[in-house]
């Protein structure tokens, strides 16, 4: 299974739910994805970046809906 093997760190693998599988699972679209993936993994990858990536997507989305 590919989320037995991650490249890079375990900041996923420690995960009871890997972000991949929930987003998968729900069908979620790219920009929904990545909020999902960057405020799980903050606290032990980037920490404050990776929320401001987090906070750049759901920015996209809330563009989007507005329209």
């Amino acid at each position: 299974m590919a989320t037995s093997k991650q490249v890079g760190g375990d900041h996923y693998a420690i995960m009871n739910i890997q972000p991949i599988e929930f987003i998968l699972a729900n069908q979620l679209g790219f920009c929904e994805g990545n909020v999902i993936k960057y405020l799980c993994r903050y606290k032990r990858k980037n920490g404050l970046e990776d929320l401001k990536k987090a906070r750049q997507y759901l920015d996209f989305l809330i563009e989007r809906e507005s329209r």
